[in-house]
């Protein structure tokens, strides 16, 4: 199936030659880059968050094929959704499933089910796409949407797309799409979002899931990134890095009702 794009227009721009720009202005082609199993990648429109996200996308080797991982916002399909066929429309083109490697994943899975449904309204997992098309030639993807917070079911996903990387002769990077906490003031987002970040830093999923349960904070993609450091850690990292962080409050100056914004690599 061909899913259409859900947020166009609204998130980011809908002509492809404004969305070129736009992604090419957040990108460094001079940054730093390193070969890397994960990166964190926040999700707002563009003119929050794209520095951020270009940042982190700018800070690695860009590889042929990516698992990205959102949290579900609409509360539609299945907790755990994987498409496995198929293609994703971005303005200019569209970017395929590898269809291979996502047969491979739910191999390793009984928690993930198929199910296009939870795709076909969520922004977070297709903001990140017209940034993969522009750092890889004609990339694959196997997109991944999550709603449950269980830590078994999240280790069990962690673990199935570690081993199904370790099984493709191509470089895999796992892609965790998530925001920061949501509508505090400035100084109060980024006293709870650095507990957070503490976490991820740690490669810790099991206390990064705790501590966001137990502080109560709004990280709407707690599972992804839950997820991406589980299979992290079984593919072999041993460091996690913050390329940058940023509130909405950077972009217009209001402090005082913020959105928090973190880039990772993780390697």
């Amino acid at each position: 199936m061909i899913r259409t794009s859900a947020v166009a227009g609204q998130f980011y721009p809908a002509d492809a030659e404004s969305l070129a720009r736009e992604v090419g202005s957040f990108l460094d082609a001079d940054a730093e880059k390193r070969k890397a199993i994960a990166i964190v990648s926040p999700h707002a429109g563009y003119v929050y968050s794209g520095r951020v996200a270009g940042a982190t996308f700018s800070s690695v080797e860009a590889p042929p094929l990516y698992v990205v991982l959102c949290p579900n916002h609409t509360g539609l399909g299945a907790s755990a959704a994987i498409m496995s066929e198929g293609a994703w429309e971005i303005p200019g083109g569209r970017v395929e499933i590898d269809s291979a490697l996502a047969e491979r994943i739910k191999s390793h899975s009984s928690v993930l089910q198929e199910d296009a449904v939870a795709h076909m309204r969520e922004h977070s997992l297709e903001v990140q796409l017209p940034f993969i098309a522009a750092v890889s030639d004609d990339p694959g993807f196997v997109p991944i949407c999550l709603s449950t917070h269980r830590w078994g079911d999240l280790e069990e996903i962690g673990k199935a797309i570690a081993a199904a990387v370790r099984e493709t002769e191509e470089e895999v990077l796992i892609v965790a799409s998530t925001d920061m906490s949501h509508f505090h003031t400035d100084d109060e987002a980024r006293r709870i979002d650095r507990k957070a970040i503490d976490r991820v830093l740690a490669l810790d999923p099991k206390g990064l899931l705790d501590t966001v349960q137990r502080e109560h904070i709004s990280m709407c993609g707690v599972a992804p990134v839950t997820v991406t450091l589980v299979a992290a850690l079984e593919l072999g990292a041993g460091q996690a890095e913050l390329i940058e962080y940023a509130t909405s409050g950077d972009t217009f100056g209001d402090r005082s009702r913020v959105v928090g914004y973190a880039g990772f690599r993780i390697y």
